[in-house]
């Protein structure tokens, strides 16, 4: 088999091939050979060393990775929740681990793929999907009617989020950094699109929702959250999960320079004010989330008949080998693309 292994934290470059054997499936895993992987923000996130969970569960040398879709090869004994066999077709989540030509997979976090889905589409909706869920169906208890802003609204999670909101009844707003990926937001169905590029973002934000946001979804970190929280309309809800300004373009080292300055300028929310306003202020990591198995299983059933009713659309997906894994986080932290980005072994 061959993974991708980061032995120290850095750059692309720190992203090496290497060769072992298949590893054995313990009681409650099946052994899956993947035939997509998705390369997610977190991903990069975790080859610099910044991930606090990749250091509570595994720490280094690491192998990335979130979500995949293969082919079951291999079955341990124990509970088997949805009676999953060998050569069964199925996508879910692991907590790291993903870039690898076999990974052993809890048998309660695997799922058998929506009808309708190549194993290549699989393999990128898992994170993308319940990131959306959780924020939209469980934190911001989306319901018709609410106005929503989505930030990067056109990468993987961002796509997501503004087709799940336009199928909860809300009337959304996304936000993008450039102007290629505007067309992409407007085939999706969004009520408005600010291209931050060529206007001023939260100018654009009040005027097309004057008294202000039911629920924002931002994780660009220091740089919109002070202005996010800012645009809510009182009992609205801003929610983070991530802070994606902290990291540079470019090379991919960390840059701590940076990092301190985005620390410094993140805000911080008095409790007591908050009050007054009458908002909050929400947030999480889904890699915690993974063992939450009630919460898992009630949004993977939700998710997969979106997609088998055609009602939520993948993204569009460019594809790398595992081997050319660099140029996928590279391409991936430029800020370029749209879309999903995936591996396949």
């Amino acid at each position: 088999m061959k993974k991708v292994l980061v032995r120290r934290a850095g750059s692309f470059r720190q992203l090496e091939i290497v060769e072992g054997e298949i590893p054995p499936c313990a009681e409650n895993e099946a052994l899956v050979r993947t035939a997509s992987i998705g390369v997610n923000f977190a991903d990069c996130v975790v080859r610099m060393g910044l991930y606090p969970s990749a250091t509570k569960y595994v720490g280094w040398p690491i192998t990335p990775g979130f979500e995949l879709s293969g082919v079951i090869e291999q079955v341990g004994a124990g509970p088997n929740p949805r009676n999953l066999r060998v050569g069964d077709q199925v996508f879910g989540v692991v907590q790291f681990g993903a870039y690898s030509t076999h990974v052993p997979v809890p048998l309660s976090q695997l799922y058998r793929i929506p009808e309708g889905l190549s194993l290549t589409q699989a393999g990128v909706i898992s994170v993308s999907a319940f990131t959306a869920w959780y924020a939209l169906g469980v934190l911001g208890a989306a319901s018709p009617g609410m106005k929503v802003l989505v930030h990067s609204a056109a990468g993987g999670v961002g796509s997501t989020m503004v087709q799940m909101a336009k199928l909860l009844g809300c009337q959304v707003v996304g936000v993008v950094g450039a102007s290629h990926k505007v067309a992409a937001l407007e085939e999706l169905g969004v009520d408005v699109v600010i291209d931050k590029s060529q206007q001023d973002l939260f100018r654009a934000a009040q005027s097309a929702v004057p008294k202000g946001f039911d629920l924002i979804l931002d994780a660009n970190g220091a740089e919109t959250m002070r202005a996010s929280y800012r645009a809510l309309r009182p009992t609205g809800r801003l929610i983070l999960y991530g802070a994606h300004s902290m990291l540079t373009r470019g090379s991919g080292n960390k840059n701590w320079a940076r990092i301190v300055y985005q620390f410094l300028r993140t805000p911080r929310f008095d409790p007591l004010s908050m009050i007054n306003d009458n908002r909050s202020v929400m947030a999480f990591n889904l890699s915690y989330l993974f063992e939450e198995q009630k919460l898992l299983d009630s949004a993977f059933e939700r998710i997969g008949r979106w997609y088998a009713r055609g009602e939520l659309r993948t993204p569009s997906i460019t594809e790398y080998a595992l081997s050319d894994v660099g140029r996928a986080h590279k391409e991936l932290q430029s800020g370029t693309t749209v879309g999903k980005l995936t591996l396949i072994p």
